[in-house]
């Protein structure tokens, strides 16, 4: 939330910044969003209720949420985005989250001529940028997507990391169908872009692309595995969502996600140091293949957060401009076209120029 409302200062957005208490997110704000006393914008005090969420939102035009787990707290925020005819974006990574508002929103975010548009974030938006660059060369119909960064989760993304993996499925794309992860096989061992060195992935609660490309004629199979580059991290998680299902299995769903929010408090429970680009590395490839085809593209970037919030900025930016290419549910490339946010990603030094190989 921090990086959107730099971004937004950086594009001259005008902004209100709510949460429920004025206090720590002024003081947060003040502390750690540089140049913030050059932004025209306004901290605001909120309870999470959709008629609360719908009367600040009036006169607003997008709405960028930042709450998660938003499976657990996105609804309010997207029903108080419909009633008060704002286009919604949010940060998401929970593949359970996407597909509910596919199937219970999208239509009428239509109908209204507004956009919905989850999970604009590094992890799944630059992936989907290599993806979409790959499909530009027809008759290819499968997608291995593999998302790396360095760095750490915040405080916010543990929990929903640790909430989402406990708590629902995981899903591939199997011609053009969803098809359930067997999450017990263990970590998976990848060969990375650049490195010799095998890196560590996890499906990573199946991610956005099955979804978004689940409704794009041109794909009929999807699989995304994602990891960080730190190995003693990644051999700790299996260990942690195990234990932390067997510790919560018996508990009510209000119970279960009280404790597991509590673990996570264990795992991170302190804000991550600002991204370094020398050490907050990041690789997007993506391997496209058809019946006669092939193609490989990967996006060499860095500080998958700043990413996140740049994307989410830009977004804002081009809907108070203009339409999206498209309304209802629609994925950033799908709303905005890869080549825009690639463009804006390596306008201001986050993604390097993509490495794009075809064989066909």
């Amino acid at each position: 939330g921090r990086l959107v409302c730099e971004y937004l200062r950086e594009y001259g957005i005008p902004f209100i910044a709510a949460g429920r208490s004025k206090d720590k997110l002024d003081a947060a704000m003040r502390a750690n969003v540089p140049g913030i006393e050059t932004a025209e914008y306004d901290v605001v005090e909120v309870e999470h209720g959709t008629k609360t969420l719908t009367d600040l939102f009036k006169g607003a035009k997008v709405v960028i949420n930042t709450v998660g787990p938003f499976a657990r707290f996105g609804v309010e925020v997207v029903e108080a985005c419909l009633a008060s005819g704002c286009h919604y974006t949010d940060t998401t990574g929970e593949q359970d989250w996407l597909i509910r508002l596919d199937e219970e929103y999208g239509e009428k975010f239509a109908d209204a001529g507004l956009l919905l548009s989850p999970g604009i974030a590094h992890m799944y938006t630059t992936g989907e940028i290599a993806a979409q660059l790959c499909l530009e060369t027809p008759g290819l119909d499968t997608l291995d997507i593999a998302v790396f960064w360095g760095g750490s989760p915040t405080i916010a993304s543990t929990q929903t990391i640790l909430v989402n993996a406990a708590m629902s499925k995981a899903y591939y794309l199997q011609q053009n169908q969803y098809t359930e992860w067997q999450l017990d096989t263990g970590l998976y061992s990848l060969a990375i872009p650049g490195q010799h060195e095998a890196a560590l992935a996890l499906p990573w609660g199946g991610t956005s692309h099955p979804v978004w490309f689940k409704r794009d004629p041109r794909v009929a199979n999807v699989k995304v595995l994602g990891g960080v580059f730190n190995k003693p991290l990644m051999l700790g998680v299996p260990q942690i969502v195990a234990a932390a299902l067997e510790a919560t299995k018996d508990l009510a769903p209000d119970e279960r996600y009280a404790a597991l929010a509590q673990t996570a408090a264990g795992v991170m429970n302190t804000m991550p140091p600002r991204e370094n680009p020398r050490i907050n590395k990041s690789v997007d490839s993506v391997h496209a293949s058809g019946p006669l085809g092939r193609a490989h593209c990967v996006i060499y970037g860095n500080c998958n957060y700043k990413q996140t919030g740049l994307l989410n900025a830009f977004a804002a930016s081009w809907l108070l401009q203009q339409p999206p290419l498209r309304v209802g549910f629609a994925s950033g490339c799908q709303a905005f076209g890869h080549h825009a946010l690639l463009g804006v990603l390596r306008g201001f030094g986050l993604v390097q120029a993509p490495v794009l190989t075809v064989d066909v």
